[in-house]
């Protein structure tokens, strides 16, 4: 069983994935962060379409009270029947590290790894991790809904940074970034699916898909 490393830092507030604190103008949603990871070789890659670190504290964000990740322990499936090291349940086992033991890879190549919600859900937000010991930025990220786990019915893309549609999933408009403990947070606007999907295609360091863990804050469609 893996152990969660959490930052211990006096000025961050650590709480459960799940922990909403109420107020009256809804929920503020409150993320645990992992432990960041100090060192490894300075990123060298530049492009327009990379956006600028942002080294000052993720700002509030409110969701309406009940909302919980959802995808925590739901069903994982990929691209490719297997990933080419660790097991696809890591995407959703709450463990959110930089260690190699915490970490499933994909082939190279343009990959996706879907997680099947179960029931539709009004979706607020979602946190995702890619590999961040040290470094690195995932070519053509892209997360999609959609209403079936097939993927066939009202697809709809809340994320795409593939500028160049080396994809074939069309153009993206959002900026490529550079990992970080972190997450990247993805404000999901209310969106109703059932599965949600998550596509790149190998990073600044190597040719293959990396992922840690993904948060989809919601809860289930009334």
């Amino acid at each position: 069983m893996r152990v969660l490393s959490v930052w211990t830092a006096a000025l961050v507030l650590i709480l459960t994935p799940d922990a909403i604190a109420d107020d009256n103008e809804g929920a503020e949603l409150k993320i645990e962060l992992p432990e960041p990871y100090f060192g490894g070789t300075p990123l060298d890659y530049f492009g327009s379409n990379l956006e600028e670190p942002n080294y000052k504290p993720r700002p509030p964000f409110y969701v309406p009270p009940g909302v919980v990740n959802v995808a925590r322990g739901k069903p994982v499936t990929g691209s490719v029947p297997e990933p080419e090291y660790g097991e696809f349940g890591y995407l959703v086992d709450g463990d959110k590290s930089y260690k190699d033991a915490s970490l499933l890879a994909l082939d190279r190549g343009l990959q996706w790894i879907q997680i099947d919600l179960g029931t539709p859900c009004d979706l607020y937000a979602l946190t995702l991790w890619h590999f961040h010991q040290g470094d690195r930025v995932y070519f053509d990220v892209m997360v999609r809904v959609a209403d079936d786990s097939e993927f066939t019915t009202n697809v709809r893309t809340v994320f795409n940074n593939d500028h160049d549609n080396t994809s074939g999933l069309g153009i993206g408009t959002d900026k490529e970034y550079i990992e970080s403990y972190k997450s990247k947070f993805i404000d999901l606007k209310g969106v109703r699916a059932s599965s949600i999907r998550f596509y790149s295609k190998g990073n600044t360091t190597d040719d293959f898909n990396h992922y840690v863990e993904a948060e989809v804050f919601g809860k289930p469609a009334n």
